[in-house]
């Protein structure tokens, strides 16, 4: 009897997702539970597994094609020897036959097949791979879990570039201009017409034509949609850092000693941000056609960085976290988008985000908003710089942050008390723990 293999409920507001990758071909035999078939959706990559024991019989869905919730993937056939493997019948004897092995480069090693290596490579690392050919068994792996990443793969083809197939020679140089003919008075050289001139042959230009990851083309449209949705204005100001630095400095022993974890800036910026969200709930809030939304939970998103682009995991009810469950959290989800593993539960909601371009050296910027939310604050580098204090210009580390917010809900003089707000609580970091 056969069982289809369905695109499952994809979460909340996702109902299409591209075929990423199929674990198994035709013939293959799969275990009931095994993962057979990839989907990349906007928000993260699914597996799609088999509901029984069977041998997967034919593909309706190739690598690359958008499918909807529902619509059948491939088929799998039940066997009553499903479960057992396959005897094979008995066949006249044939004359052996010793295969001629293909020409492999000498710095790369020829494509192996996966061999169940699907658990340690991320889908985005195995794309790659088969396109370029890497045996990824040869990648060494330094992404979380042992897994095997795109920025592996990349240091891999650095080390092993490819070489040109047999029977392609490279173009040979150009010859060495003969000397010319010594020219007399008596015998002028002839004079060459335009059209007689050499024409030196143009330069080779070369382009690529990649299609857009599913994730990149809702990145893509989301950020056309925020720009168009909403009245979007920044507001910035700037915060001096030395007040945490010094904390940190004195306590990051002793935190991470009681709770495995380094004390870092991120945890500060959330407590200063829900501080200054319960003194001005209106960018904890939402538009819904001609209502306003205020939400009495803190639903943090964490802008992080990942191989296809830009994710928000949320801390859910940040208000309820310590500084060391804020620090623990964040560090799970940077590891889960490094390796590809984030959970749809991990994206879901948000009431308001925090971006820090910081880390990739950013001085300043004004950060997009992400729907259905109001606001969003962003974070630079920390830089020295010389400041005034009390009449004598001092060197402090200071660092430029932007709100920017939907102006159809938030007033200007809101947004620039919100920043203000955090501004305080940063530069008097003791005020958040009076404060809770």
């Amino acid at each position: 009897m056969p069982v289809n293999i369905t695109v499952p409920e994809l979460g909340e507001s996702v109902i299409e997702a591209t075929v990423s990758h199929w674990r198994k071909q035709p013939g293959d035999r799969v275990a009931a539970g095994e993962a057979v078939v990839e989907l990349e959706t906007e928000k993260v990559n699914l597996e799609v597994g088999a509901a029984r024991a069977g041998v997967l019989a034919r593909i309706d869905k190739a690598e690359g094609q958008d499918v909807r919730i529902g619509e059948v993937l491939g088929v799998i056939e039940e066997s009553a020897a499903a479960g057992a493997p396959a005897q094979p019948a008995p066949a006249e004897p044939a004359q052996p036959v010793t295969p001629e092995p293909a020409p492999a480069s000498p710095n790369r090693p020829a494509a192996q097949p996966s061999n169940g290596d699907g658990d340690r490579v991320t889908p985005v690392a195995r794309r790659l791979a088969e396109d370029q050919g890497v045996d990824v068994t040869q990648v060494p792996a330094t992404g979380p879990g042992g897994r095997v990443t795109k920025h592996d793969i990349e240091a891999y083809l650095k080390q092993h570039p490819a070489e040109p197939p047999s029977g392609v020679t490279a173009p040979s140089a150009p010859p060495a201009p003969q000397p010319a003919a010594p020219v007399t008075a008596a015998q002028p050289a002839p004079s060459m017409t335009h059209e007689e001139l050499p024409i030196a042959p143009a330069p080779a230009r070369g382009e690529e034509r990649v299609r857009m990851s599913r994730r990149r083309r809702t990145i893509a449209r989301r950020l056309v949609e925020a720009q168009a949705a909403a009245a979007m204005l920044t507001t910035f100001n700037e915060i001096d850092l030395g007040a945490v630095i010094d904390i940190r400095q004195r306590r990051k022993e002793s935190f991470k000693a009681q709770h495995g974890i380094g004390l870092g800036f991120m945890s500060f910026f959330v407590k200063a941000s829900l501080g200054a969200l319960k003194t001005y709930p209106v960018l904890n809030a939402e538009i819904q056609q001609d209502e306003i939304v205020y939400k009495r939970y803190y639903d943090i998103g964490m802008a992080i960085g990942s191989e296809e682009g830009l994710v928000v995991p949320v801390l859910r009810d940040a208000d309820r976290m310590s500084f060391a469950e804020i620090e623990k959290t964040i560090d799970g989800f940077v590891g889960k988008a490094k390796a590809g593993s984030l959970s749809l539960d991990d994206l879901r909601g948000g009431t308001f985000t925090i971006t820090n371009g910081g880390v990739y050296g950013s001085l300043l910027s004004t950060p997009i908003l992400n729907p259905p939310q109001v606001g969003i604050l962003g974070l630079h580098k920390i830089e020295e710089r010389p400041v005034a204090r009390k009449g004598e210009v001092v060197i402090r580390p200071m660092m430029y942050v932007a709100l920017t917010y939907d102006h159809r809900l938030v007033d200007g003089q809101t947004a620039v008390q919100f920043l203000v707000r955090v501004k305080e609580l940063i530069e008097d970091p003791e005020t958040m723990l009076i404060e809770g």
